[in-house]
């Protein structure tokens, strides 16, 4: 298509080849109602020398054109197979589709244009992706960047049930290596594909990861359970703080020919005999306990993260939700070394751009993991079901050594082609059942498995709605979609670098407030006084005379949103931040801490929000006085250093008057511009003593004396503490 004379307008033409809508219906139309000889005919009628013809010219470059289109995919194939000399209950009947018209497929698709890179990528199997298309699109659910190539078959084979295993493992390498026998041709010879903007492209699809879980990943290694199936460490080295050599596949294929020149592989017993000689084929809740429900029941409440209101300790089953909302919090509640090593190793690892610093880290923080997890054998919190157990025999930890090795930097990214990319695996299907030709498939199974793709799949996914606003604006009221990540930063409050917006209601939850009433409503005894000192320091003392006559709105929450601390480009979702005022259920307001950096302190520092409100009679106009404002109160950072155990800042809160007295000594409280704070941020109480029965969500922020300023809350604050603080 590269001579073709609409080929600079394919970018914004989203009919292309087709100059438009008219003539994609006369083509839609063609395809569908005549057989390709009458199409012929129509395209030779007189009619066309007294009227401009359509684009093609015949039936072979119309049906062409068709095949550039990206929307219906690689067609669904049944192949049905069987293993030489063992039955079946039913007939074995694979599911595909080719693997390498899977990538040729998305490498075209115009949707992913604005967010391919063209670095050497690799992919994955079964359920497949091009690691040319950025990973923040790419690993959306709702982008519908990975395609299914497979529906892999369990067939219950007619033999004694200790051999099952091993046939329905034999089947499975057979029915992959179909699936993917044109990409390993490919991954040799290279291959040349049209991508987004229509270029010709010369590429190869070496495989290189198979994310799966473990008893999978010892199926396709050909290793025993007792073995690691990436490194050559066996079961009793799997806790060892030493990296094994990598697992290699052509050591593995060598014992396997050598135990196939001594047995038949079709004599199951004699074989699996010899194959085993060759080695082929919660304990934090129990230190803690009660003690552990009671600490994350009183942590305060923010939203968007499970409150755990019934503890954690009786929980069998979690979902990956519910795990990644206990360990924001884990390290400060139980207060260890071991287990702040293991979290910060696991928010390094994914990490979604890494440098020589933060692989560094990550073998830090897994040393002092290995270094320290004695204290949990010795604490006999390590327990299976025959009690505590005195070993780390856990194979997660010995493929943990690998990371450092496996995950790739920029530098040398473009120093050798031959890079390793880890890729999560999202299971979501997105195809058609109908051909360029209009027609569905005669197979039955095939088509059940289309008609499943469409249910889940269609045009309301955020890639396809960006390129249809940007190529045809009108047709985008024709979609529906999930509700887009909102964009603060067209309408919203900017900061002053435009690096963070800000949004409230245009009505706000209160209006026309005086002082007196403000002050009253959200019990802040020092409101007036900090008023008057905010007009002073914006050189409008003169107000403070004034200050009983002006009036309040004000607000209940607003958003926050920030620009990825990892990607500059990419906007993040907004956060939710609360200041309620008090009331029956929280007795001292729903109020949440922020991080604040302005001109008046050299470091950042920490504050809740009390009150969020704007002036709205005034006597005069000035920039400092008609923005919306908030008031909060302080907190000190003890010592020049993080807390050594957890690596936290720990925070007490800030007084004015005697501290030692609580009758006489109040908050210290001040007024700034809402455009001053840079991050909401999670204070964990220090559970240093046996907790107070009065003590829950609603009040855990205002009665203990210390707090862990927690880095973990979630993965970008993660980076921004380290940079502002250090940490």
């Amino acid at each position: 298509m590269q001579d073709h004379h609409l080929q600079p307008e394919r970018d914004v033409n989203p009919w292309y080849p087709f100059d438009g809508p008219g003539e994609w219906s006369l083509a839609k139309f063609l395809v569908e109602n005549l057989l390709q000889t009458q199409i012929e005919q129509f395209l030779k009628l007189e009619w066309f020398k007294m009227r401009e013809r359509p684009q093609f010219k015949s039936k072979d470059e119309l049906f062409y054109y068709l095949e550039q289109l990206p929307g219906c995919g690689p067609k669904w194939q049944c192949t049905e197979f069987c293993l030489k000399g063992y039955k079946t209950e039913q007939p074995i009947h694979l599911i595909w589709r080719d693997g390498l018209e899977v990538v040729k497929q998305l490498l075209s698709n115009p949707v992913y244009a604005n967010h391919m890179c063209y670095d050497p990528h690799r992919m994955h199997l079964l359920f497949m992706t091009i690691g040319n298309i950025q990973s923040d699109v790419r690993m959306k659910a709702t982008s519908h960047a990975w395609r299914c190539v497979v529906f892999m078959p369990t067939p219950k084979f007619i033999v004694n049930l200790d051999y099952q295993t091993l046939l329905q493992t034999c089947l499975w390498h057979k029915c992959v290596d179909l699936v993917c026998l044109k990409l390993k041709i490919a991954a040799c010879v290279g291959e040349f594909m049209v991508n987004a903007s229509a270029n010709r492209c010369f590429c190869f699809t070496p495989l290189i990861s198979h994310i799966t879980d473990l008893p999978e990943q010892l199926m396709i290694a050909c290793v025993s359970k007792n073995l690691s199936p990436v490194t050559t460490a066996t079961q009793k080295e799997f806790g060892d703080a030493i990296p094994h050599p990598p697992c290699n596949g052509v050591d593995t294929y060598e014992l396997i020919c050598k135990l196939y020149d001594r047995v038949d592989p079709w004599d199951l017993y004699n074989f699996l005999k010899e194959a085993k000689k060759l080695h082929l084929s919660g304990w934090v809740k129990e230190a803690m306990g009660h003690k552990l429900d009671l600490q994350f029941w009183s942590q305060h409440k923010h939203v968007g993260v499970h409150h755990f209101t019934s503890g954690v300790s009786h929980v069998k089953q979690m979902t990956g939700r519910e795990h990644r909302d206990i360990q924001r919090t884990v390290v400060p509640t139980m207060w260890g070394t071991v287990i702040r090593a293991m979290i910060d190793f696991i928010y390094l690892a994914q990490n979604p751009v890494h440098t020589e610093a933060s692989l560094k880290a990550m073998s830090t923080a897994l040393s002092d993991f290995h270094d320290h997890k004695q204290t949990i054998l010795n604490a006999e919190a390590r327990r299976g079901k025959g009690g505590a157990k005195d070993n780390f025999f856990i194979p997660k930890l010995e493929l943990m050594q690998s990371f450092t090795h496996m995950i790739p930097h920029k530098t040398s990214r473009q120093k050798d082609f031959e890079t390793i990319h880890l890729f999560k695996l999202y299971t979501l299907l997105a195809s058609s059942p109908v051909s360029a030709s209009g027609r569905a498939s005669n197979d039955p199974l095939v088509n059940v498995v289309s008609m499943e793709d469409d249910e889940v799949t269609g045009p309301e996914v955020d890639p396809v709605l960006a390129w249809i606003s940007r190529v045809n604006p009108d047709a985008q009221r024709c979609l529906h979609a999930p509700h887009p990540v909102r964009n603060h930063f067209l309408k919203g409050i900017m900061s002053d670098d435009a690096r963070i917006a800000f949004n409230v209601t245009i009505n706000p939850d209160f209006k026309c407030l005086t002082v007196l009433k403000l002050q009253t409503l959200y019990n802040i005894v020092d409101f007036l006084q900090a008023l008057h000192h905010y007009f002073t320091i914006h050189n409008h003392g003169d107000l403070n005379m004034q200050s009983s006559q002006v009036l309040f709105s004000a607000w209940f929450k607003f958003h926050i949103q920030l620009y990825s601390a990892f990607h500059e480009c990419t906007i993040m979702p907004s956060q939710l931040l609360q200041a309620k005022p008090p009331s029956s259920k929280f007795s001292y307001g729903h109020c949440n801490t922020v991080l604040i950096q302005n001109n008046r302190s050299s470091v950042p520092y920490v504050a809740q929000v009390q009150a969020v409100f704007q002036l709205t009679t005034l006597p005069i106009k000035a920039p400092a006085l008609n923005q919306v404002l908030a008031y909060v109160q302080h907190f000190n950072v003890i010592g020049d250093k993080p807390e050594p155990t957890t690596g936290m800042w720990r925070l007490t809160c800030s007084y004015l008057g005697d501290v030692l007295q609580p009758q006489s000594r109040r908050r210290c409280g001040s007024i700034l511009p809402l455009t001053d704070i840079t991050h909401g941020v999670e204070l964990i109480p220090v559970y240093n003593t046996l907790l107070p029965k009065e003590v829950d969500s609603s009040n855990s922020l205002e009665v203990f004396d210390e707090y862990f300023l927690n880095n973990f809350a979630d993965k970008e604050l993660y980076h921004t503490l380290a940079v502002a603080f250090g940490v």
